[in-house]
């Protein structure tokens, strides 16, 4: 991790795991002295009626339509980055009701370590700004079951109300191989265990 500022992506497909590692690796830098930034792209959803523009079910607009990427980059992404102001603010948006979010814009320390966790952080919008990617590799039969335990869904990955979700997880893989550009792989099958694949690969 370089001793200035640092930007982190916990990347990976629903249920994985990347909200517990993420706190993890906070906690681990934050024990080595690192001030730490915690933000989640969830708090960056687009309002209800732009991401179900191409109907609820669509897998094609879970995909494309599920993330602010622009404000996203303005407010935590830019300035958090070298060169930045540190200025940024953690919301955006609120998904349970809805309602975008005006929040206060706080300062981060100059040395503060940016993890962000959620999906699609490897899309073309956002991956320059990474200084270091991490994906969380599961397969779906393990993460869709874990979710179900969370959230009360089906824990059948073939189940009809899960087709805008792993689809749309799926076009993701197609188009960005998330897997192969991540800095870091990491087996997250088994979150009593998880394994380093791969450490250190900076992919084109």
């Amino acid at each position: 991790m370089p001793s200035g500022a640092a930007r982190v992506a916990v990347d990976g497909v629903d249920g994985v795991g990347k909200t517990t590692f993420a706190g993890r690796l906070a906690a681990a830098l934050r024990g080595r002295g690192r001030e730490v930034v915690r933000v989640s792209a969830d708090d960056f959803h687009r309002p209800r009626a732009e991401r179900h523009r191409r109907g609820r079910e669509s897998a094609d607009g879970f995909w494309l339509d599920s993330y602010d990427y622009p404000v996203l980059v303005r407010d935590v992404l830019r300035p958090l980055g070298p060169g930045g102001d540190r200025r940024f603010r953690r919301r955006a948006h609120d998904l349970r009701t809805d309602v975008v979010q005006d929040l206060v814009w706080e300062t981060a320390p100059p040395d503060a370590v940016l993890i962000v966790d959620g999906l699609f952080l490897q899309r073309d919008e956002v991956r320059a700004f990474w200084e270091l990617t991490i994906f969380l590799d599961a397969p779906f039969e393990v993460t869709v079951p874990r979710m179900a335990a969370r959230d009360g869904s089906p824990p059948d990955p073939a189940h009809p109300s899960l087709a805008r979700y792993v689809g749309g997880q799926r076009l993701y893989f197609a188009a960005c191989h998330p897997r192969d550009r991540a800095d870091v792989l990491i087996d997250h099958a088994d979150l009593s265990a998880p394994r380093i694949v791969r450490a250190g690969r900076r992919n084109p």
